[in-house]
């Protein structure tokens, strides 16, 4: 390819959120032939579809269950609604990007999770069709990604954990770097009474961190899943703040921001 890559995964929430210099400097990027395939999620968004429907919703272990009633709403709220949305705003900002799901073109094969009988239809990525994503950005477009997979068969829908699905993209397109954009700044430690970002942190300092308590609720997930992702050619995972000026930019360029995750 004659773009460099890079994987982006963001929160529905957090894109919504974004300033418009987020998406300008995507567009200098993208302007550079570096092009982020961005992978975002909707939890809230997903949410608050299923309270206004009047659809029972829980979690266990982080994952949300998921029955053919839930699976319909996760679909139309990440592949309509947020999807769509990204990519609108990626567009107004003057980029060019193309949105699709894990369906589209058996992009994502997933299989049941471990835990299937307690989370019902959700997945774990067994395949990505890596070929597909690397013509997107051939063609010049930015690929938006909804984490929603299709088992090997081409008949089952998955619900798909937004970060288990980015790790994997970056994974099997053999991508250095990935970059996970949130509503803070890193991986927070309180040194001295004082909560301070820790600049770069091992897998094995995470595993620590999170058995003493120092890494906890929602940001457990993002760290496991950040860990999911270094293998094969990804080297490390930065956690950023998005409303962090040129916060991609400045990544690349090897500026010291946010929280590297490394092998």
């Amino acid at each position: 390819m004659n773009n460099k890559c890079f994987v982006m995964k963001c929160g529905g929430s957090t894109l919504a959120a974004l300033p418009e210099s987020f998406f300008a400097d995507m567009r200098e990027l993208q302007a550079e032939g570096i092009v982020p395939v961005i992978v975002h999620g909707g939890g809230p968004a997903i949410s608050e579809t299923l309270t206004k429907l009047g659809i029972e919703t829980e979690f266990v272990h982080g994952l949300r269950k998921t029955n053919e009633a839930v699976l319909d709403v996760v679909e139309m709220v990440l592949s309509g609604q947020i999807n769509k949305e990204i990519v609108r705003r990626i567009q107004l900002a003057g980029a060019k990007a193309l949105g699709l799901s894990g369906v589209d073109g058996h992009l994502i094969e997933a299989q049941p999770v471990r835990n299937s009988d307690e989370v019902g239809l959700v997945g774990d990525v067994s395949h990505v069709n890596a070929g597909l994503i690397e013509g997107i950005v051939e063609m010049g477009y930015i690929p938006v990604i909804a984490p929603v997979g299709l088992g090997s068969d081409g008949g089952q829908r998955y619900n798909i954990n937004a970060d288990t699905a980015a790790g994997a993209v970056a994974s099997h397109l053999g991508v250095e770097q990935m970059i996970v954009v949130t509503d803070v700044p890193g991986i927070l430690q309180t040194i001295d009474g004082e909560k301070r970002v820790l600049p770069s942190v091992t897998v094995a300092e995470i595993e620590q961190m999170i058995a003493s308590g120092d890494i906890y609720g929602g940001m457990i997930p993002k760290v496991r899943a950040a860990i999911q992702c270094i293998q094969g050619k990804v080297q490390e995972v930065v956690i950023v703040n998005g409303t962090e000026s040129n916060v991609l930019s400045k990544v690349l360029k090897g500026q010291n921001i946010g929280t590297r995750i490394i092998r």
